[in-house]
């Protein structure tokens, strides 16, 4: 994990191989940005003269390098764009300077050390600009240069290796306390985005709740593991149905965090399909190569959990990761079988590939039973919401309007790309079933939302609800961008955790 460190120095006096300045969009040409007066003054404050010579206009995301003058102490400045210059009287909003963050320690992998003279205008800044900085430094390399055999010098570029976040003072108690924030959460979205690039042949039910055992003993979280004998002696027919056609049996895994202090509970359950076939229902060609990401769900609630154990938040939060493999053989649930579900409800299996929201089901029984205030799913569980929203943007449903609304402002807030979605009644008559309670598909054209209503039905009376369909951003196949990496996101774990930090408030 690439270190950070809070400083005061100049710009023009500290030691580091490079130094990352913002400039912004102008309307004649590049500006530099707040935080970068030093290295502007070595450019004999030419620095925006430069830059436009060299073809930079300060458009957001854009990275240019530069070799430095003399005056300062490192050998090269980057300087990122930052968008257009803010009106009068603001500044530069969170989010912006968190990717410009994630786009310069992008561009510096394989450095060891970079300061950071970003504008630093208020303690809101220090956490955007360290979790930008800390989340584009991820890369994922476990399988890659040879491993063991790999010579020295030989695999790939290791991402940068430490931040100096200029104009951050290490002795003020708020930007400590946003440091230590970025810090936390982003080491366990990184964790997260490792595990959903992890092989499915090295991730499988049983290592996911292995991991989990292990970072509960680390952050003082109680763990409790349901292997395939408890889960068929409690009666969880929809985990134990989805499993049940692969050889790495299911797990059912509780995290429970808990402070002494807390007042409310928040429950959170998320869909781990370590690898989704589809089933007997198989996957089209085209559609399989990614679905080691179909445990981007309970990857979240458990990054979600941990970080709330290492901020110390004064709320319980408890993690239900319903773990399953989804293989076609044998003895896999056919199209037709009626599973018994831990609610005690029957469901056809109309399509074995709308699998997530059966694992879930059984989760959600089980969280309800504990009379949480809340409870938030998290799933990649439908191709419908990406085609309704897109790469970037995951959906949000509730059986709260209220709830559903300060979800999307938390999102939001926390910089992930969020949509408040219906759960229309009409679309719940489609899953009416002559042979059992219900089956678990519906009306094709609004696939998303039926899903949601399913889910819905085993929500625990009087309990608040929401679901966040997180298939689109959760994985990310294109080019980089911002704080961005390809394949795993980490997808609505910073939302999540910031939900946790309002029950505690």
């Amino acid at each position: 994990m690439t270190a950070l460190t809070l400083s005061t120095s100049s710009a023009a006096t500290l030691r580091a191989d490079a130094i990352v300045v913002g400039v912004a969009k102008g309307t004649k040409g590049p500006v530099a940005a707040p935080g970068s007066e030093a290295v502007d003054q070595a450019f004999d404050g030419k620095l925006a003269t430069v830059l436009e010579t060299l073809g930079a206009s300060g458009a957001e995301g854009e990275v240019t390098k530069l070799p430095s003058p003399a005056g300062l102490k490192a050998p090269v400045v980057l300087a990122v764009g930052l968008g257009s210059v803010p009106d009068k009287d603001e500044t530069y909003g969170a989010e912006t300077l968190r990717r410009a963050a994630g786009s310069a320690a992008r561009a510096l992998s394989g450095v060891k050390k970079a300061a950071f003279a970003l504008p630093v205008e208020a303690t809101v800044d220090v956490e955007a600009i360290a979790e930008g900085a800390l989340l584009g430094a991820y890369a994922f390399t476990a399988y890659q240069g040879g491993g063991k055999k790999a010579k020295k010098g030989e695999g790939p570029k290791q991402p940068l290796a430490e931040v100096a976040l200029l104009g951050a003072k290490p002795r003020d108690k708020a930007h400590k306390a946003a440091a230590d924030r970025a810090i936390a959460l982003a080491e366990e979205v990184n964790r997260a985005r490792d595990l959903v690039n992890t092989p499915p042949n090295d991730l499988n039910p049983e290592s996911f709740a292995a991991v989990a055992t292990a970072a509960g003993k680390e952050n003082g979280i109680k763990v409790q593991v349901l292997d395939e004998k408890a889960l068929a002696k409690g009666g969880y027919g929809g985990i134990l149905g989805v499993g049940q056609g692969s050889e790495n049996p299911p797990r059912l895994v509780k995290l429970a965090y808990t402070h002494p202090d807390a007042v409310k509970t928040l429950a959170l359950v998320g869909k781990g399909i370590t690898y989704d076939s589809g089933g007997i229902s198989l996957k089209p060609a085209g559609h399989n190569e990614t679905m080691k990401c179909d445990m981007a769900g309970a990857a979240a609630v458990f990054a979600a959990v941990v970080t709330a154990a290492r901020l110390g938040l004064r709320v319980n939060v408890t993690g239900w990761l319903a773990l399953a493999e989804n293989m076609p053989s044998g003895s896999a649930t056919r199209p037709g079988d009626v599973l018994h579900m831990y609610s005690g409800k029957t469901v056809e299996v109309l399509n074995t590939d709308a699998e997530g929201r059966l694992v879930l089901a059984d989760a959600l029984t089980r969280a309800s039973e504990e009379a949480p205030d809340a409870i938030v799913d998290v799933a990649t569980l439908t191709g419908a919401m990406v085609l309704a929203l897109g790469n970037r943007t995951f959906g949000i449903m509730a059986n709260d309007d209220a709830f559903r609304t300060s979800l999307h402002e938390i999102a939001e807030e926390a910089g992930e790309a969020s949509w408040p979605m219906p759960l229309p009644s009409d679309l719940r008559k489609g899953m009416d079933s002559p042979t059992a309670d219900l089956a678990n598909m519906g009306e094709r054209m609004g696939g998303g939302l039926v899903a949601g209503l399913f889910l819905k039905e085993f929500v625990g009376e009087g309990i608040t609800w929401a679901h966040l369909d997180i298939a689109g951003p959760a994985f990310h196949e294109g080019a980089p961008y911002g704080y961005t990496p390809k394949g795993g996101t980490g997808s609505s774990i910073r939302t999540l955790v910031k939900l946790a930090e309002r029950f505690a408030a």
